[in-house]
C-alpha cells in the first residue's frame, strides 16, 4: 500500500517531547515541478529507515535516479517523523547544492539530539544555510499527512493531547537553533523570535 497505517502513523509522528522507543524515522514526501506559475505533482509516498540506511540518505538515492531536468524546477516536502542527524543533514545539504533548481521544505515532527547535542543543531543550520527551509509541524501539517498518506478509512484527524503545546516548545527550540541565520534588526525583535 502507497499508504502508512493510522497506528503506525500515530505512534511515529506523536510530537512527544520524549518519544522513548521510537528509533526509525519515518518521511512522508511530495514531489511537484513548477512550470510558471503552476505547479505538477509527479510523486508522493512515504518511507523508513532500512538496513542501517536513514530514511535521508534513502530518498537522496531514489530521487537522484530520476534523473531531474536541470531546466525545470522542483519543489519537494518532506513530513519527518524526526529531525536528520548531523551526518544526514549533511548529505542533504551536498545534495541541495548540486541541485540549485530544486528546494527543499522539511516539516519536522521532533528535534533529534545525539549524545554530541552539538552536532545535530549544527547539521540544522548548515541544512539551512543550503536553502532548506525547516519547520515544527503544526496541527494543519498533522491534519495535511492524516488525509494524504494515512490509509485512515475516513475518520477525521484528531489530535492528542500536548499537540500544539509540544508544537510550540519545538518551534522556539528550532528557532534558538537557526536564530544565527536570522536578521534580527532589535533586542525586541530577538525577544519576539524566542518567544519571551
Amino acid at each position: 500500500s502507497l499508504l502508512m497505517k493510522r497506528k503506525l502513523f500515530l505512534y511515529n509522528f506523536k510530537n512527544l517531547r520524549w518519544a522513548k522507543g521510537r528509533r526509525e524515522t519515518y518521511l512522508c514526501y511530495v514531489v511537484k515541478r513548477r512550470d510558471s506559475a503552476t505547479s505538477c505533482s509527479l510523486d508522493f509516498g512515504y518511507l523508513r529507515n532500512q538496513m542501517g540506511c536513514h530514511v535521508e540518505v534513502l530518498f537522496l538515492r531514489y530521487i537522484a535516479a530520476w534523473d531531474l531536468d536541470p531546466g525545470r524546477c522542483y519543489r519537494i516536502t518532506w513530513f519527518t517523523s524526526w529531525s536528520p542527524c548531523y551526518d544526514c543533514a549533511q548529505h542533504v545539504a551536498s545534495f541541495l547544492r548540486s541541485y540549485p533548481n530544486l528546494t527543499l521544505r522539511i516539516f519536522t515532527a521532533r528535534l533529534y539530539f545525539c549524545e554530541d547535542r552539538k552536532a545535530e543543531p549544527e547539521g540544522l543550520r548548515r541544512l539551512h544555510k543550503a536553502g532548506a527551509q525547516i519547520a515544527i509541524m503544526t496541527f494543519k501539517d498533522f491534519f495535511y499527512c492524516w488525509n494524504t498518506f494515512v490509509e485512515n478509512k475516513e475518520q477525521a484527524f484528531k489530535g492528542w493531547e500536548g499537540l500544539h503545546e509540544n508544537s510550540v516548545h519545538l518551534t522556539r527550540k528550532l528557532r534558538r537553533i537557526l536564530l544565527p541565520l536570522y536578521e534580527v534588526d532589535d533586542l525586541r525583535d530577538a525577544f519576539k523570535t524566542l518567544g519571551l
